[in-house]
Protein backbone atom coordinates (compact mmCIF):
# COMPACT_ATOMS: atom_id res chain seq x y z
CA UNK A 1 0.00 0.00 0.00
CA UNK A 2 2.83 2.38 0.87
CA UNK A 3 4.45 1.74 -2.54
CA UNK A 4 1.16 2.38 -4.31
CA UNK A 5 0.68 5.63 -2.40
CA UNK A 6 4.22 6.67 -3.33
CA UNK A 7 3.65 6.17 -7.08
CA UNK A 8 0.23 7.82 -6.90
CA UNK A 9 1.89 10.84 -5.30
CA UNK A 10 4.64 10.87 -7.94
CA UNK A 11 2.05 10.63 -10.73
CA UNK A 12 0.00 13.46 -9.25
CA UNK A 13 3.08 15.67 -8.92
CA UNK A 14 4.07 14.92 -12.50
CA UNK A 15 0.55 15.71 -13.70
CA UNK A 16 0.45 19.01 -11.81
CA UNK A 17 3.90 19.93 -13.13
CA UNK A 18 2.77 19.37 -16.72
CA UNK A 19 -0.31 21.48 -16.07
CA UNK A 20 1.75 24.30 -14.57
CA UNK A 21 4.24 24.26 -17.45
CA UNK A 22 1.40 24.31 -19.96
CA UNK A 23 -0.21 27.29 -18.23
CA UNK A 24 3.10 29.15 -18.28
CA UNK A 25 3.51 28.54 -21.99
CA UNK A 26 6.55 26.23 -21.86
CA UNK A 27 5.11 24.05 -24.61
CA UNK A 28 5.69 26.26 -27.61
CA UNK A 29 3.21 26.24 -30.47
CA UNK A 30 3.35 27.48 -34.01
CA UNK A 31 1.45 30.75 -34.54
CA UNK A 32 -1.95 29.60 -35.81
CA UNK A 33 -3.31 33.11 -36.34
CA UNK A 34 -0.66 34.81 -38.46
CA UNK A 35 -2.12 38.04 -39.85
CA UNK A 36 1.03 39.55 -41.41
CA UNK A 37 0.18 40.66 -44.96
CA UNK A 38 -3.40 39.38 -44.72
CA UNK A 39 -6.64 41.35 -45.02
CA UNK A 40 -8.82 41.53 -41.90
CA UNK A 41 -12.39 42.80 -41.74
CA UNK A 42 -13.73 43.85 -38.31
CA UNK A 43 -17.29 45.02 -37.66
CA UNK A 44 -17.85 47.31 -34.71
CA UNK A 45 -14.34 48.56 -35.37
CA UNK A 46 -14.65 52.27 -34.55
CA UNK A 47 -14.46 51.95 -30.75
CA UNK A 48 -14.01 49.59 -27.82
CA UNK A 49 -12.79 46.05 -28.39
CA UNK A 50 -13.08 46.38 -32.18
CA UNK A 51 -10.76 49.37 -32.29
CA UNK A 52 -8.32 47.63 -29.94
CA UNK A 53 -8.30 44.55 -32.17
CA UNK A 54 -7.78 46.60 -35.34
CA UNK A 55 -4.86 48.47 -33.76
CA UNK A 56 -3.18 45.27 -32.55
CA UNK A 57 -3.60 43.47 -35.88
CA UNK A 58 -2.20 46.52 -37.69
CA UNK A 59 0.84 46.27 -35.41
CA UNK A 60 1.18 42.66 -36.52
CA UNK A 61 1.20 43.58 -40.22
CA UNK A 62 -2.43 43.15 -41.30
CA UNK A 63 -4.36 45.18 -43.85
CA UNK A 64 -7.43 46.27 -41.90
CA UNK A 65 -10.99 47.20 -42.85
CA UNK A 66 -13.27 48.46 -40.08
CA UNK A 67 -17.07 48.73 -40.23
CA UNK A 68 -19.42 50.86 -38.12
CA UNK A 69 -22.31 53.27 -38.63
CA UNK A 70 -20.84 56.63 -37.56
CA UNK A 71 -18.63 58.03 -40.32
CA UNK A 72 -16.85 60.54 -38.09
CA UNK A 73 -15.93 57.85 -35.54
CA UNK A 74 -14.78 55.61 -38.40
CA UNK A 75 -12.49 58.31 -39.78
CA UNK A 76 -10.97 59.01 -36.36
CA UNK A 77 -10.52 55.31 -35.61
CA UNK A 78 -8.97 54.58 -39.01
CA UNK A 79 -6.36 57.30 -38.50
CA UNK A 80 -5.60 55.91 -35.04
CA UNK A 81 -5.31 52.34 -36.35
CA UNK A 82 -3.17 53.24 -39.36
CA UNK A 83 -0.71 55.08 -37.11
CA UNK A 84 0.08 51.72 -35.48
CA UNK A 85 0.98 49.95 -38.73
CA UNK A 86 3.95 47.59 -38.65
CA UNK A 87 4.94 48.55 -42.21
CA UNK A 88 3.06 51.72 -43.26
CA UNK A 89 4.41 51.67 -46.82
CA UNK A 90 2.94 48.22 -47.53
CA UNK A 91 -0.16 48.04 -45.34
CA UNK A 92 -3.58 49.35 -46.38
CA UNK A 93 -6.52 50.56 -44.33
CA UNK A 94 -10.16 51.16 -45.21
CA UNK A 95 -13.46 51.92 -43.49
CA UNK A 96 -17.08 51.21 -44.43
CA UNK A 97 -20.16 52.87 -42.96
CA UNK A 98 -22.95 50.30 -42.78
CA UNK A 99 -25.86 49.03 -40.69
CA UNK A 100 -24.85 45.42 -40.03
CA UNK A 101 -28.31 44.50 -38.74
CA UNK A 102 -29.51 44.43 -42.38
CA UNK A 103 -28.65 41.39 -44.53
CA UNK A 104 -28.17 43.43 -47.70
CA UNK A 105 -25.63 45.64 -45.94
CA UNK A 106 -23.51 42.62 -45.08
CA UNK A 107 -23.59 41.62 -48.74
CA UNK A 108 -22.42 45.12 -49.66
CA UNK A 109 -19.63 45.00 -47.07
CA UNK A 110 -18.16 41.73 -48.37
CA UNK A 111 -18.48 42.90 -51.99
CA UNK A 112 -16.75 46.21 -51.26
CA UNK A 113 -13.93 44.63 -49.27
CA UNK A 114 -13.35 42.05 -52.01
CA UNK A 115 -13.12 44.77 -54.65
CA UNK A 116 -10.83 46.86 -52.43
CA UNK A 117 -8.66 43.76 -51.87
CA UNK A 118 -7.90 43.39 -55.58
CA UNK A 119 -10.71 40.92 -56.20
CA UNK A 120 -9.77 38.62 -53.31
CA UNK A 121 -12.11 38.01 -50.37
CA UNK A 122 -10.87 39.03 -46.92
CA UNK A 123 -8.68 36.39 -45.25
CA UNK A 124 -10.06 37.00 -41.76
CA UNK A 125 -13.53 38.26 -40.85
CA UNK A 126 -14.38 39.22 -37.26
CA UNK A 127 -18.08 39.68 -36.43
CA UNK A 128 -17.52 41.97 -33.47
CA UNK A 129 -20.41 44.45 -33.66
CA UNK A 130 -22.68 44.42 -30.64
CA UNK A 131 -24.07 46.40 -27.73
CA UNK A 132 -25.62 45.64 -24.36
CA UNK A 133 -28.86 46.99 -22.94
CA UNK A 134 -28.84 45.58 -19.40
CA UNK A 135 -32.33 45.66 -17.91
CA UNK A 136 -34.88 43.37 -16.30
CA UNK A 137 -36.74 41.27 -18.86
CA UNK A 138 -40.31 42.39 -18.06
CA UNK A 139 -39.22 46.04 -17.91
CA UNK A 140 -37.64 45.88 -21.36
CA UNK A 141 -39.80 47.02 -24.30
CA UNK A 142 -40.37 44.33 -26.92
CA UNK A 143 -38.71 46.48 -29.59
CA UNK A 144 -35.55 46.59 -27.44
CA UNK A 145 -35.57 42.81 -27.04
CA UNK A 146 -35.77 42.51 -30.81
CA UNK A 147 -33.08 45.13 -31.46
CA UNK A 148 -30.73 43.35 -29.04
CA UNK A 149 -31.12 40.17 -31.10
CA UNK A 150 -30.61 42.15 -34.30
CA UNK A 151 -27.28 43.72 -33.32
CA UNK A 152 -25.93 40.94 -31.11
CA UNK A 153 -27.02 37.85 -33.07
CA UNK A 154 -28.40 38.57 -36.53
CA UNK A 155 -25.60 40.95 -37.51
CA UNK A 156 -23.06 38.17 -36.97
CA UNK A 157 -25.28 35.51 -38.57
CA UNK A 158 -25.78 37.62 -41.71
CA UNK A 159 -22.04 38.27 -41.99
CA UNK A 160 -21.20 34.59 -41.46
CA UNK A 161 -23.70 33.51 -44.10
CA UNK A 162 -22.31 35.93 -46.69
CA UNK A 163 -18.65 35.26 -45.87
CA UNK A 164 -18.76 31.47 -45.72
CA UNK A 165 -20.69 31.20 -49.00
CA UNK A 166 -17.88 33.12 -50.67
CA UNK A 167 -15.05 31.22 -48.97
CA UNK A 168 -16.25 27.73 -49.86
CA UNK A 169 -16.70 28.40 -53.57
CA UNK A 170 -14.78 25.76 -55.59
CA UNK A 171 -11.41 26.57 -57.13
CA UNK A 172 -11.60 24.21 -60.15
CA UNK A 173 -8.07 23.09 -60.83
CA UNK A 174 -6.01 25.45 -58.64
CA UNK A 175 -4.41 22.47 -56.90
CA UNK A 176 -1.09 24.00 -55.89
CA UNK A 177 -2.68 27.10 -54.39
CA UNK A 178 -5.22 24.96 -52.58
CA UNK A 179 -2.57 22.79 -50.95
CA UNK A 180 -0.44 25.64 -49.64
CA UNK A 181 -3.02 28.30 -48.74
CA UNK A 182 -3.18 29.59 -45.18
CA UNK A 183 -6.51 28.92 -43.45
CA UNK A 184 -9.16 31.61 -43.35
CA UNK A 185 -10.67 32.56 -40.00
CA UNK A 186 -14.21 33.61 -39.14
CA UNK A 187 -14.51 34.96 -35.61
CA UNK A 188 -17.56 35.77 -33.53
CA UNK A 189 -17.46 37.98 -30.45
CA UNK A 190 -19.85 36.57 -27.86
CA UNK A 191 -19.52 37.27 -24.11
CA UNK A 192 -19.00 35.51 -20.80
CA UNK A 193 -22.72 36.22 -20.40
CA UNK A 194 -23.28 33.12 -22.56
CA UNK A 195 -21.93 30.90 -19.78
CA UNK A 196 -24.24 31.85 -16.91
CA UNK A 197 -27.57 33.57 -16.29
CA UNK A 198 -27.30 36.96 -14.59
CA UNK A 199 -30.14 39.15 -13.37
CA UNK A 200 -30.52 42.19 -15.62
CA UNK A 201 -28.84 40.77 -18.72
CA UNK A 202 -31.71 38.83 -20.32
CA UNK A 203 -31.99 41.11 -23.39
CA UNK A 204 -28.26 40.73 -24.08
CA UNK A 205 -27.11 37.34 -22.81
CA UNK A 206 -29.75 35.37 -24.75
CA UNK A 207 -28.37 36.78 -28.02
CA UNK A 208 -24.78 36.12 -26.95
CA UNK A 209 -25.69 32.54 -26.00
CA UNK A 210 -27.17 32.11 -29.46
CA UNK A 211 -23.85 33.29 -30.92
CA UNK A 212 -21.92 30.69 -28.94
CA UNK A 213 -24.31 28.02 -30.25
CA UNK A 214 -23.96 29.34 -33.80
CA UNK A 215 -20.17 29.14 -33.54
CA UNK A 216 -20.35 25.56 -32.21
CA UNK A 217 -22.56 24.53 -35.11
CA UNK A 218 -20.48 26.33 -37.74
CA UNK A 219 -17.25 24.88 -36.38
CA UNK A 220 -18.53 21.36 -36.99
CA UNK A 221 -20.35 22.09 -40.25
CA UNK A 222 -17.31 23.72 -41.83
CA UNK A 223 -15.43 20.44 -41.45
CA UNK A 224 -17.64 19.12 -44.25
CA UNK A 225 -16.06 21.59 -46.67
CA UNK A 226 -12.57 21.29 -45.20
CA UNK A 227 -12.81 17.52 -45.63
CA UNK A 228 -14.04 17.88 -49.19
CA UNK A 229 -11.12 20.19 -49.94
CA UNK A 230 -8.70 17.57 -48.60
CA UNK A 231 -10.24 14.76 -50.64
CA UNK A 232 -10.84 16.80 -53.81
CA UNK A 233 -8.04 19.39 -54.01
CA UNK A 234 -8.80 20.31 -57.61
CA UNK A 235 -12.45 21.08 -56.90
CA UNK A 236 -12.68 22.14 -53.26
CA UNK A 237 -12.43 25.58 -51.63
CA UNK A 238 -9.12 27.41 -51.98
CA UNK A 239 -8.33 27.26 -48.24
CA UNK A 240 -9.45 25.63 -45.02
CA UNK A 241 -11.79 27.67 -42.83
CA UNK A 242 -11.56 27.92 -39.05
CA UNK A 243 -14.31 29.20 -36.76
CA UNK A 244 -13.63 30.87 -33.40
CA UNK A 245 -15.83 32.23 -30.63
CA UNK A 246 -14.37 34.94 -28.37
CA UNK A 247 -16.05 35.63 -25.02
CA UNK A 248 -14.73 38.72 -23.23
CA UNK A 249 -15.93 40.00 -19.88
CA UNK A 250 -16.32 43.62 -18.82
CA UNK A 251 -14.55 46.02 -21.19
CA UNK A 252 -13.93 49.63 -20.15
CA UNK A 253 -15.43 51.68 -22.98
CA UNK A 254 -18.07 54.28 -23.83
CA UNK A 255 -20.52 51.43 -24.20
CA UNK A 256 -19.79 50.26 -20.66
CA UNK A 257 -20.30 53.79 -19.31
CA UNK A 258 -23.73 53.85 -20.94
CA UNK A 259 -24.58 50.43 -19.50
CA UNK A 260 -23.73 51.62 -15.99
CA UNK A 261 -26.27 54.44 -16.31
CA UNK A 262 -29.20 52.13 -17.15
CA UNK A 263 -28.20 48.97 -15.27
CA UNK A 264 -30.44 47.75 -12.44
CA UNK A 265 -28.90 48.15 -8.95
CA UNK A 266 -29.29 44.40 -8.33
CA UNK A 267 -27.15 43.70 -11.40
CA UNK A 268 -24.41 45.97 -10.08
CA UNK A 269 -24.40 44.01 -6.81
CA UNK A 270 -23.72 40.77 -8.70
CA UNK A 271 -20.90 42.39 -10.68
CA UNK A 272 -19.05 43.81 -7.70
CA UNK A 273 -15.39 42.81 -7.87
CA UNK A 274 -15.54 41.46 -11.43
CA UNK A 275 -12.30 42.07 -13.37
CA UNK A 276 -12.36 44.79 -16.03
CA UNK A 277 -10.14 45.16 -19.08
CA UNK A 278 -9.23 48.02 -21.39
CA UNK A 279 -9.79 47.62 -25.14
CA UNK A 280 -6.07 46.96 -25.62
CA UNK A 281 -5.93 44.37 -22.83
CA UNK A 282 -8.91 42.40 -24.14
CA UNK A 283 -7.57 42.54 -27.71
CA UNK A 284 -4.15 41.30 -26.61
CA UNK A 285 -5.58 38.41 -24.58
CA UNK A 286 -7.92 37.35 -27.40
CA UNK A 287 -5.28 37.41 -30.13
CA UNK A 288 -2.73 35.60 -27.95
CA UNK A 289 -5.22 32.74 -27.47
CA UNK A 290 -5.99 32.66 -31.20
CA UNK A 291 -2.29 32.42 -32.00
CA UNK A 292 -2.26 29.27 -29.87
CA UNK A 293 -5.10 27.88 -31.98
CA UNK A 294 -7.89 28.16 -29.41
CA UNK A 295 -11.51 27.92 -30.55
CA UNK A 296 -13.52 29.12 -27.53
CA UNK A 297 -11.57 32.09 -26.19
CA UNK A 298 -11.91 33.90 -22.87
CA UNK A 299 -9.76 36.86 -21.89
CA UNK A 300 -9.42 36.86 -18.09
CA UNK A 301 -9.43 34.34 -15.25
CA UNK A 302 -13.09 34.71 -14.26
CA UNK A 303 -14.02 34.05 -17.89
CA UNK A 304 -11.70 31.01 -18.01
CA UNK A 305 -13.44 29.54 -14.97
CA UNK A 306 -16.93 30.27 -16.32
CA UNK A 307 -16.03 28.69 -19.65
CA UNK A 308 -14.68 25.56 -17.98
CA UNK A 309 -18.01 24.98 -16.27
CA UNK A 310 -19.93 25.19 -19.57
CA UNK A 311 -17.67 23.56 -22.18
CA UNK A 312 -20.10 20.87 -23.32
CA UNK A 313 -18.94 19.47 -26.65
CA UNK A 314 -16.67 22.41 -27.50
CA UNK A 315 -13.02 21.47 -28.08
CA UNK A 316 -10.65 22.17 -25.18
CA UNK A 317 -7.80 24.62 -25.75
CA UNK A 318 -5.71 22.92 -23.06
CA UNK A 319 -7.27 19.57 -22.08
CA UNK A 320 -5.30 19.19 -18.84
CA UNK A 321 -5.90 22.70 -17.53
CA UNK A 322 -9.52 22.95 -18.58
CA UNK A 323 -10.37 19.51 -17.22
CA UNK A 324 -9.12 20.63 -13.80
CA UNK A 325 -10.94 23.95 -14.15
CA UNK A 326 -14.14 22.11 -15.07
CA UNK A 327 -13.95 20.21 -11.79
CA UNK A 328 -13.10 23.37 -9.85
CA UNK A 329 -15.92 25.32 -11.54
CA UNK A 330 -18.43 22.60 -10.63
CA UNK A 331 -17.41 22.90 -6.97
CA UNK A 332 -17.42 26.71 -7.21
CA UNK A 333 -21.01 26.83 -8.49
CA UNK A 334 -22.20 24.65 -5.58
CA UNK A 335 -21.53 27.68 -3.39
CA UNK A 336 -21.59 30.70 -5.73
CA UNK A 337 -24.91 29.86 -7.43
CA UNK A 338 -26.97 29.89 -4.22
CA UNK A 339 -24.99 32.93 -3.02
CA UNK A 340 -25.89 34.93 -6.15
CA UNK A 341 -29.53 33.81 -5.97
CA UNK A 342 -29.58 34.91 -2.33
CA UNK A 343 -28.29 38.39 -3.18
CA UNK A 344 -31.12 38.94 -5.63
CA UNK A 345 -33.73 37.58 -3.17
CA UNK A 346 -32.35 39.85 -0.45
CA UNK A 347 -32.44 42.89 -2.72
CA UNK A 348 -36.11 42.22 -3.52
CA UNK A 349 -36.83 41.69 0.16
CA UNK A 350 -35.29 45.00 1.27
CA UNK A 351 -36.04 47.36 -1.66
CA UNK A 352 -38.97 48.59 -3.67
CA UNK A 353 -39.38 46.65 -6.91
CA UNK A 354 -41.36 48.03 -9.86
CA UNK A 355 -44.25 45.76 -10.84
CA UNK A 356 -46.21 45.89 -14.10
CA UNK A 357 -49.67 47.46 -13.83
Amino acid sequence: MALGLFWATVSLCFFLTIVALDMMGFFGRKNQFDVDGRTVLITGGSQGMGRGLAKLLAQKGANVVIVARNEQKLAEALKYIASSAKDPSNQRFHSISADVTKPEENTRIITEVTEWNNGNPPDIVWANAGSAHPSLFIETPLETLRSQMDINYWAAAYLAHETLKLWIKPTFGKTSATETAKPRHFLITSSVACFAGLTGYSPYSVAKSALRSLADNLRQEINLYNGYRKGHPSKGPSADVKIHCVCPGTILSLGFEHEEQIKHPATKILEEGDPRQSEDEVASAAVKALEKGEYLVTTQFLGHAMKAGMMGGSPRSSPLVETLLTWAASVFWLFEGPKMDGKIFEYGQKNEVELPE
